[in-house]
């Protein structure tokens, strides 16, 4: 089969699908469609189909047919959300609540339904099966993809007693509904695990693309079709949107207000200093102590309200009311209204010192009583990004730093700003970076202070540096750890292994001591699926150690609760030459 024609023919003009412009909604069937078309082109295809075009595809029914009013719907339902990050909506429905609505929908057993999942890897697949399998007197309305978006969302809605027994009817109900692809999607839509591999930034372009190339209600001009025929994805880029044009005209469009979190920018990694002397050349710049903690930032309403905002945009206010509580101290009487990109990290107010990221990650998540605090944090401001009604993005770093100086005052062990140096002196840097290490934080920010030093949200840009101790050539610690356990795959990795749990060897007790994984995939169970005879060794490569109540290696020489982890580890070769018993030891470890 040509797929790519077959892909054509499917999106633009068959005969199906001029049957539904007239109707008010768009059919959920003709999304669940060109999702399986994209899926087959671009994902099991690996490639040969221009991602931007492959995405339109997906969500051109709902704009081309004028469905304007499902455009919304249609984009989350792809993305696999039910709204912003910071509005906190989830649907709460577990893959067991999900198997109990597959069997009762259809009458099968649920003991046979756990069977066919394990056995497929995706209940969406099983579903697909039982839901084609099944007959039915009356065939229910046709679901819509404003219908069963709505429907989701008052899943995520329900609370109480009986709220799970009320999913299990609104997903039932869903269910008898679905033909074809349809209850594929919608049992792994309900699961959170939608496996197109369609990221946002990918909808955001094909949209803009769209919207410039497509009026509502027509298909894509034969220009725009045939310009790229013939031509390599590499010979294509050339001719695509010149964003860098666009990108000045846009912020009186944009509105940016206290209370809307900002996707964040990021950095690139870099291999040492010299590397960074060479990029930023003449420019001029600063270095600033990355601290191992969570993204914090802090929205400061008219009103007075503080809220604050993660890394991607969940809303983390309930999580911190000791930061809440402090901002009236550290803000001058001139800050009426602001926005701070900050770090919030573990400290330790009788050393006075930072604490591991561990520590930080053993605070309840949501719903803190300020007075049942145990791990205190102090946070540490880098950036204003907005200022009693101006937004200040545009602006250089140098012209926000300076300005973040003048609102806020430092209180120590609560609000700090940033450790830095602006200094061009190799060994001065370095020193610095080494300094930083000492410190307890994970190494150094290197950012442009003046020239191309605007920030830049949503994007990982090259204006800002990161240099941290195990990217450094030569640094990072090495270990050699037995495989005692392994984790099934999922999805296409169904029928192997995804991940493995490693273990250093503990001479006294004559014992393995679980260390960490080996991440080959996502959402491990707490143990693994199979335990393993220990006689494989590994090496492996860390950036660096932490405490873990979950890990048994040297627990009791450092805390008697807490074992020994490594950080980010990757997986270097496997050691032939060892054997188990020669593994790591857990005091070498220690």
């Amino acid at each position: 089969m040509n797929h790519k024609k077959f892909y054509i023919q499917s999106s633009h003009g068959s005969s199906w699908w001029k049957l539904h412009p007239g109707n008010l909604s768009l059919p959920f069937l003709v999304l669940s469609v060109f999702i399986c078309v994209y899926v087959l082109l671009f994902v099991d295809l690996s490639g040969g189909v221009c991602v931007c075009c492959c995405v339109w595809s997906i969500i051109k029914p709902s704009y081309v047919f004028s469905f304007l009013d499902d455009l919304l719907c249609c984009v989350y339902l792809c993305l696999n959300q039910l709204g912003p990050a910071y509005l906190g909506m989830e649907l709460g429905v577990g893959e067991t609540v999900l198997m109990k609505a597959v069997a009762q929908a259809t009458g099968r057993q649920l003991d046979k339904i756990k069977a066919e999942a394990q056995e497929k890897g995706d209940l969406g697949l099983v579903a697909e099966s039982s839901r084609s399998n099944q007959r039915m007197m009356f065939q229910p309305a046709s679901l819509t993809a404003g219908g069963v978006f709505r429907k989701l969302k008052e899943i995520a809605s329900m609370s109480g007693n009986s709220a799970m027994n009320k999913k299990i009817d609104i997903i039932k109900g869903l269910f008898v509904a679905c033909r074809f692809s349809e209850a594929r999607y919608i049992v792994r839509s309900l699961a959170g695990k939608l496996r197109i591999g369609l990221a946002e930034q990918s909808v955001l372009s094909a949209l803009s693309q769209a919207v410039c190339l497509t009026p509502p209600g027509q298909g894509f001009p034969p220009a725009v079709i045939d310009a790229g025929k013939g031509m390599s994805a590499e010979s294509r880029r050339p001719q695509q949107t010149p964003f860098r044009l666009l990108t000045p005209v846009l912020p009186p469009f944009t509105l940016f207000l206290p209370g809307v979190p900002l996707r964040p920018m990021l950095a690139h990694p870099t291999k040492g200093v010299g590397e960074v002397m060479k990029k930023f050349d003449e420019a001029a710049f600063t270095c600033e102590y990355k601290y191992d903690g969570e993204r914090a930032q802090i929205h400061i309403l008219e009103s007075g309200e503080v809220r604050i905002f993660s890394r991607n945009q969940e809303d983390n206010t309930s999580k911190y009311p000791d930061i809440i509580s402090r901002i009236p101290k550290v803000k001058k009487d001139s800050v009426v209204s602001c926005v701070l990109d900050t770090e919030a990290v573990a400290w330790d107010h009788e050393k006075k010192q930072i604490q591991p990221f561990q520590v930080l990650t053993t605070r309840k998540r949501k719903d803190v009583d300020a007075s049942e605090i145990k791990v205190q944090v102090c946070v540490y401001a880098f950036d204003l990004l907005y200022l009693n009604g101006e937004s200040l993005v545009r602006q250089p770093l140098c012209r926000r730093r300076a300005l973040l100086r003048e609102s806020f005052s430092e209180v120590e062990g609560e609000f700090v700003f940033a450790r830095s140096i602006d200094s061009d002196n190799t060994d001065t840097i370095a020193e610095f970076l080494e300094q930083s290490v000492r410190d307890s934080c994970e190494g150094l920010m290197v950012k442009t202070l003046e020239k191309d030093a605007t920030y830049e949200i949503a994007k990982r840009s090259h204006n800002w540096l990161k240099l941290k101790k195990d990217y450094l050539e030569g640094v990072g610690d090495t270990v050699d750890l037995c495989v005692i356990g392994a984790y099934l795959g999922k999805g296409k990795r169904t029928g192997t292994y995804g991940g493995f749990l490693l273990a250093c060897y503990d001479e006294e007790n004559e014992e393995f001591q679980s260390v960490c994984k080996v991440d080959l995939i996502i959402n491990f169970s707490f143990y693994p699926d199979v335990w393993l005879d220990a006689v494989q060794v590994w090496e492996v490569k860390c950036a660096d150690l932490s405490l873990s109540p979950v890990y048994k290696a040297a627990m009791g020489m450092v805390d008697p609760e807490k074992g020994i982890s490594l950080r980010f580890p990757r997986f270097l070769r496997i050691r032939d030459d060892k054997k188990p018993e020669d593994a790591t030891a857990a005091a070498q470890v220690h």
